[in-house]
């Protein structure tokens, strides 16, 4: 028998129509695609005035070499919206809910929107839908639901809780002064003298004998690095003193009076923030979102404390009391330590939230590339140009494997403040909203606030038989 175009079943009204048309060409590889006998296509146009019990649906299955589907499968994917899937299912295409009042496939809308349902379970869990099929059509419904249940944030719970302990506040303009350059400026770091006074007194000693004069701390740096190559230095002493680079001082007291007022500074900033590092590790098993930045001088600092700010005390986001680890108030004794307290802090949190910065950075890079190999959802917060350039060259390398499933999974990419708010709100709520599409070479999943993919499917059959026959192989 000749197959049919599944285009002629029903003829498109829209562009979402045709969308959700084109469905039925992918994912099984083969149902509702070549080698179908007639009477499937017969039986599907025939759906709105004769609809379609699971035992028809598995002879229809069985007639295209497919295996059948449980009863609880059928009435899942069909007959039924559950409040306790991971997403909204009452917001993807042809949802209609005065279908779900029977045991029947009734129209071929609802045909089409079971099986957007299950392509969108199986790019978010499986990354196959094949394989998905295979995994859940055996189950029984109350199966089903247990397992989409656990795979939801409990949102409830996270209200109970209450609030954490307050950290420790640190004025936004001093936090600069937590920095690891800071640090090792000012001599906190392994116990060691202040390399940044010696310098300034150095400094001052040649001005004096010079010829002497009143002079800024900043003059001080110009004359003192004309002579020297160590330009990674001058960085970070301009950067550990900039609350007085523009002070004049004629004499060597002032030169100590001056640093001492920012030693202090920078002594109580970071006191206070060791102690709230103490506070982010008491909470790590209760940690939501692990902020990913790199802050190269003070105003990057100013810029991240006003966008924790900004998005965590969103009062769209006050009932669910968020735990999050914000690296602007946060310091450890010493690098190795921070890196360990970091890598802690990504593996606890439930999203990672990355700040695109002015320059790249390899340690927020390998947290973001962390958090998806670790198959958690990623926000990637940039500004506009970056936002198009991450999307037309960068994209492709933000999707990842989730190293224990072995699902493709991409970052979400916005320019907004707002989106996100939106999108933290969607994620912690099970509020998500998707979409797919089909790509020549394969099949996306969307996420519809940003237009970010967040999972594919491949259309090359050798890679993905490859891919699924040798990923969890053990070696």
């Amino acid at each position: 028998m000749s197959a049919k175009p599944l285009s002629e079943l029903k003829e498109p009204k829209s562009q979402e129509e045709q969308k959700l048309v084109e469905l039925f060409s992918f994912g099984f590889d083969h149902w509702l695609v070549r080698n179908t006998p007639d009477e499937v296509f017969d039986r599907i146009r025939a759906i709105d005035k004769n609809p379609i019990g699971r035992a028809q649906l598995n002879q229809l299955l069985h007639l295209c070499h497919e295996p059948g589907v449980s009863d609880g499968f059928f009435r899942y994917y069909w007959s039924a919206a559950p409040s306790c899937h991971p997403y909204q299912v009452d917001q993807l295409p042809a949802y209609n809910p005065d279908a779900l009042n029977g045991d029947l496939i009734q129209s071929q809308q609802q045909l089409k929107w079971g099986l957007y349902r299950l392509y969108v379970d199986a790019l978010l869990f499986f990354g196959d839908v094949r394989i998905a099929f295979n995994k859940l059509r055996v189950l029984s419904f109350s199966n089903l639901e247990d397992s989409f249940r656990s795979k939801r944030f409990d949102t409830d719970a996270m209200k109970r809780r209450g609030p954490a302990i307050p950290l420790v506040n640190i004025a936004k303009d001093n936090r600069y002064l937590i920095s690891e350059m800071a640090c090792k400026s000012h001599g906190a770091l392994a116990g060691r003298q202040s390399d940044l006074k010696t310098f300034l007194l150095e400094a001052f000693s040649a001005h004096t004998a010079a010829g002497g004069g009143r002079v800024t701390i900043r003059k001080l740096f110009d004359q003192a690095f004309s002579t020297k190559t160590d330009k990674e230095r001058q960085e970070e002493f301009l950067f550990s003193v900039d609350d007085i680079l523009d002070e004049e001082v004629e004499s060597e007291l002032q030169v100590n009076e001056r640093y001492e007022s920012v030693a202090r500074t920078f002594e109580t900033a970071r006191q206070g923030a060791l102690k709230n590092t103490e506070y982010f590790l008491s909470m790590v098993n209760d940690l939501d979102i692990y902020v990913a930045t790199s802050m190269r001088d003070r105003s990057d600092f100013r810029k991240m404390a006003d966008f924790c700010e900004k998005v965590f005390r969103a009062p769209a986001l006050k009932h669910l009391t968020l735990r999050y680890f914000d690296p602007t108030v946060s310091a450890a004794e010493g690098h190795e330590d921070k890196g360990l307290i970091e890598c802690l802090m990504v593996k606890s949190a439930k999203v990672l939230v990355y700040s695109a910065g002015k320059k790249d950075s390899f340690g927020k890079d390998a947290e973001a590339a962390m958090a998806l190999s670790l198959g958690k959802p990623v926000i990637f917060y940039c500004d506009e140009a970056q936002r198009e350039r991450f999307f037309n060259e960068i994209h492709p390398l933000s999707r990842l494997i989730d190293f224990e499933t072995g699902v493709a999974v991409g970052a979400m990419v916005t320019s907004s403040h707002d989106e996100v708010i939106t999108l933290l709100s969607r994620i912690f709520e099970n509020r998500m909203e998707y979409e797919l599409s089909q790509k020549p070479n394969g099949l996306r999943l969307i996420e519809k606030l940003t237009g970010s993919t967040v999972r594919l499917q491949t259309r090359n059959s050798l890679l993905r038989e490859t891919f699924w026959n040798y990923y969890h192989k053990k070696v």
